[in-house]
């Protein structure tokens, strides 16, 4: 039988310790996603964030082989949700579809059990949806300077109905107030059916409502429109100019989504889901079905993501002090 020297078994030996350290590694670094991604929506099913993240999800489902599976977990403000995937590993497979909700709570509800740019990583903007500044018909403005002069002159005089304080109708209507250097008086509803229904009916003279909701009511005469909230003219109402055209410059005011994961998630997965998501959210199909909700597209790197953010952070933090907003109990 033949021997083999001594060192050449050490050396073989040796060889495989250190491929069998090398197999976790290794096992480890297989191509993402190599398993299920949950996507948690913060919001109740059948919201915008819902039907918006279910059709990204599909999208990258079918791009990357794997299921994107949308978990709703609703409750407390978009809390309960974020939450969640702040405590979730760090390795990709648990991403949160957030919005400028959450830009908004990070000085609206200063005692989160999180804060944003410390506990996730921005991934990837989807969309951003105008508002829609109408007024009842009663009221004797039909244009934002002629609405803006009236506030001037009789301050307190006229009001706003939003969907409750610290909504995205809130802060749009208190964005207005502090640009325009008027004092409207700010009526806070629970949720947005009962505020529609009253600028409907003239009880209340102005409100700040998504574009497509709104946009019904001004062709048929019932509500007059002054302004959309975007830089540029919405789709939806292409002759109704925007706010910061018709009279407050700079006034942007929208609803926008994106995705998020934990903070320590590998670069190599955030660069990814960038690329995908972007590519999913700016597919010819995708745009044309969401031009039809009013939403937009938006692409933007992960660095110019977090700025857009931080931004954000910044703009609604001045209105919530200058408010004295605070969370609806």
């Amino acid at each position: 039988m033949k021997r083999f020297p001594v060192g050449r078994v050490r050396i073989l030996l040796w060889a495989c310790a250190v491929g069998l350290l090398a197999l976790p590694p290794l096992a480890r670094a297989q191509p993402y996603p190599a398993k299920p991604v949950k996507i948690v929506v913060p919001f109740a099913a059948g919201g915008p964030a819902d039907i918006y993240a279910r059709a990204i999800g599909e999208k990258l489902t079918a791009a990357l082989g794997q299921p994107f599976v949308i978990e709703n977990k609703p409750g407390g403000g978009s809390i309960v949700g974020t939450d969640t995937v702040a405590k979730s590993p760090a390795d990709g497979y648990t991403l949160l579809m957030m919005s400028n909700t959450h830009t908004v709570n990070e000085s609206l509800i200063p005692e989160r059990p999180f804060v944003l740019m410390r506990d996730f990583v921005p991934v990837a903007p989807v969309n951003s949806s105008d508002l829609l500044m109408v007024v009842h018909p009663s009221v004797p403005a039909n244009t934002v300077r002629e609405f803006v002069a009236a506030a001037k002159a009789k301050p307190g005089s006229l009001n706003y109905a939003s969907s409750g304080p610290g909504t995205p109708y809130h802060m749009a209507g208190e964005l207005f107030k502090a640009m325009a250097g008027v004092d409207v008086v700010h009526v806070p509803y629970k949720g947005s059916s009962g505020a529609r229904t009253d600028i409907l009916g003239g009880q209340v003279q102005m409100m700040f409502d998504a574009i497509t909701t709104m946009a019904p009511h001004v062709r048929a005469g019932k509500l007059k429109a002054l302004g959309s909230t975007g830089k540029a003219r919405s789709s939806v109402l292409p002759d109704v100019p925007t706010v910061s055209e018709a009279g407050v410059p700079g006034y942007e005011a929208v609803i926008w989504l994106g995705i998020m994961a934990p903070a320590a998630t590998p670069r190599a997965i955030v660069d990814k889901l960038n690329a995908e998501i972007t590519k999913a959210a700016n597919a010819p199909e995708m745009k044309e079905a969401w031009a039809k909700q009013g939403a937009v597209a938006m692409s933007m790197s992960t660095a110019e993501f977090a700025r857009y953010m931080n931004e954000d952070i910044e703009k609604w933090a001045r209105i919530v002090k200058i408010s004295g907003a605070k969370p609806d109990q």
